[in-house]
């Protein structure tokens, strides 16, 4: 019997395949490739070959597309993720902002709520409106929170914490009532150069305006072309990694394509840890 993580990622894929998200055109075209690029199309179409995508008259327009496949990347985690609790115990939320992303989400939680703070001191201040502008502002996608224990948890078998000692740390209940922030998915459906742009500046100013630990930060794509994942996946300081929805699928169709220079490159982000499987993702999040 396959496992749950490997159940879950077939449901993931059939969820984008129901949906319209990943589908084959009347012209032999894949929705996430490329039309003016032969390579990009080739990867594309072994790609949705193998998932079983279905030949559709046309695609669906983008922002149906990317809110798609935010959907189908939240309920991938939220039906794995919390199963491995024997590796990460903890009381999980996986929350898909959506159109709810005006609403300057992250102050909310962990380790980021005094951006509220600052965000009514800009507005009642023209000096640090210049300054700053909005270099504070962040769009997430997808949020993995852990909400904050009780004592009587932490002391479930031991007697670890009293009133005496831990009066700061966020995972007491006592001292905290925000979930903590645990991860932040940005999820690109294609990666033109703009996007993969995005991506890194979300994640500087993830890193840049906490108050504590870093979050996971973490980019999910179904770009089939190896280069264009290069220029998010190559270097690091940024995102973690970059996790790819269906990347034994994408290795198979780039040995395919004949293509050396993405079969070059492809091996360069394989070989230096910086493209995984959205199915590691799950597993690099308990750590």
């Amino acid at each position: 019997m396959s496992s749950i993580l490997t159940q879950a990622r077939t449901l993931f894929h059939q969820t984008l395949v129901d949906s319209g998200t990943l589908i084959i055109d009347n012209n032999g075209i894949a929705s996430n490739a490329d039309r003016s690029q032969e390579t990009s199309r080739k990867i594309a179409l072994s790609i949705a070959r193998k998932l079983r995508a279905r030949e559709v008259a046309r695609r669906l327009n983008g922002q149906t597309t990317g809110g798609n496949f935010e959907n189908a990347v939240s309920e991938f985690l939220r039906s794995s993720f919390p199963r491995f609790a024997p590796l990460r115990p903890g009381a999980w939320r996986i929350e898909n902002v959506g159109a709810r992303r005006g609403e300057y989400h992250l102050a909310r939680f962990e380790p980021y709520t005094h951006l509220d703070d600052l965000a009514n001191a800009i507005e009642k201040d023209n000096t640090l409106r210049a300054v700053l502008g909005n270099s504070y502002a962040i769009s997430p996608d997808v949020l993995v929170i852990r909400d904050p224990e009780p004592d009587d948890h932490i002391n479930i078998d031991e007697h670890l914490v009293d009133e005496d000692s831990g009066l700061h740390a966020p995972i007491r209940a006592m001292n905290n009532t925000h979930g903590i922030l645990h991860a932040v998915v940005s999820c690109k459906w294609t990666l033109r150069s703009d996007r993969a742009q995005n991506a890194r500046s979300e994640a500087l100013s993830l890193i840049r305006n906490r108050k504590g630990r870093t979050p996971h930060i973490a980019v999910v794509t179904a770009e089939p072309t190896p280069s264009r994942l290069a220029s998010l996946a190559l270097g690091t300081g940024d995102v973690d990694c970059v996790y790819h929805f269906a990347l034994p699928e994408l290795i198979a169709a780039v040995e395919q394509s004949g293509n050396d220079e993405a079969q070059s490159m492809l091996n360069s982000l394989l070989d230096g840890k910086r493209l995984r499987d959205i199915s590691d993702l799950v597993l690099d999040l308990t750590v």
